[in-house]
């Protein structure tokens, strides 16, 4: 069973006077442990295709399966507590909580899904020690860098052990030596412990550095090529 199948799928957004047809029979498969990026020019549909996947949006038609359950159809509740238990989420903006240190944003999904105080204390500095920031634990967000910001995101993306961690365009706001820092640091997770990156970007730092490339144009797979 593949780690993600997506199916027929079609996403039409209809709320102007001209439908757009964001993504137009999307076919695909993603095993465990890829290093993907899936790009292609503004309008393409990538971040929609990647909010598809992480049940952020809903498809029109079709199907997209993580690890056999057809999350579209699903209800809201069922699907925040499968976001929750399967999925990562790194995004551009850093997201993190401000008023919250580096180690409580890490903290803070292991919270909601009540892990043990010894468990989440043992993760937190696991991580935070594997993205290089085991001597920031206290500081908050405007006291780091964007890259260091970026790294806290990346650490509290896989403190739950997700499945799969979905980047969208995660060295955007960075400059280029934090950007490549970044991507040693989840191609690393990727090797070592075989976690499982989707990103959606126009970067080719990013692109440089995946083992698969889905293109997309139009809405549609123009491409989909595997590199060393």
């Amino acid at each position: 069973m593949s780690l993600i199948e997506i199916i027929n799928l079609n996403k039409i957004y209809d709320k102007t006077k001209v439908p757009v047809h964001a993504l137009k029979d999307i076919n695909l498969k993603i095993e465990r442990g890829e290093f993907t990026a899936i790009v292609g020019p503004s309008g393409s549909g990538k971040t929609t295709l990647l909010n598809m996947i992480g049940g952020l949006d809903t498809p029109t038609s079709g199907k997209v399966l993580i690890k056999g359950v057809d999350i579209s159809k699903m209800k809201e509740d069922e699907l925040i507590d499968f976001r929750l238990k399967n999925i990562g989420f790194v995004f551009q903006s850093f997201n993190l909580i401000p008023v919250l240190t580096a180690k409580e944003n890490v903290e803070f999904i292991m919270l909601l899904q009540g892990i043990s105080k010894d468990e989440r204390e043992r993760r937190i500095i696991e991580l935070l020690n594997a993205v290089g920031l085991g001597d920031k634990l206290d500081a908050r967000p405007y006291e780091l860098s964007g890259g260091q910001q970026q790294r806290v995101a990346v650490a509290r993306a896989i403190a739950s052990h997700p499945s799969f961690v979905l980047a969208d365009e995660p060295t955007a706001n960075l400059d280029s030596v934090a950007a490549e820092g970044l991507l040693d640091i989840m191609k690393e997770l990727n090797e070592k412990i075989g976690m499982t990156f989707i990103f959606a970007t126009h970067d080719n730092k990013v692109i440089r550095r995946v083992r698969r490339i889905i293109t997309l144009e139009d809405g549609k797979v123009k491409s989909d090529v595997f590199q060393n």
